[in-house]
């Protein structure tokens, strides 16, 4: 469906890889039914064996076809390009406007809140 289970909002030098450790950190005890992460190819490499050892996953990496050529749609890809999307219609969340990360944790989450909320909201039907 692509609605954020958790977000950590860290200094931009810190690589994807190494901030995908800190979520996947917390996640672990929160979401005990996670059996599978589907990731691009930036979480390639020694994350994937990390996150089958420490906790008990299967990380998997979609990648694109080596015979594609120009645009391609992606499994899965395109849930968290969806998502993102959604969270850059927010205006808090277009700019780095906040001051302190947990700031900015905060507004993805009141963010995901909110449409979550739309989603239960039952369609009106027109007169």
């Amino acid at each position: 469906m692509g609605m954020i289970l958790m977000v950590i909002v860290h200094a931009a030098r810190v690589q994807d890889r190494d901030g995908a450790k800190l979520v996947f950190e917390q996640v672990r005890s929160s979401f005990l039914r996670l059996k599978l992460v589907w990731a691009d190819r930036g979480y390639a490499g020694k994350l994937v064996d990390w996150v089958e050892s420490v906790c008990g996953w299967v990380l998997e990496i979609v990648k694109r076809s080596d015979e594609a050529k120009g645009f391609e749609v992606l499994p899965r890809r395109w849930v968290v390009e969806r998502t993102l999307a959604w969270l850059g219609r927010y205006r808090r969340l277009s700019k780095d406007y906040e001051e302190l990360p947990r700031s900015s944790e905060t507004m993805v989450y009141l963010a995901m809140i909110h449409l979550m909320v739309r989603r239960l909201e039952p369609v009106a039907s027109s007169p």
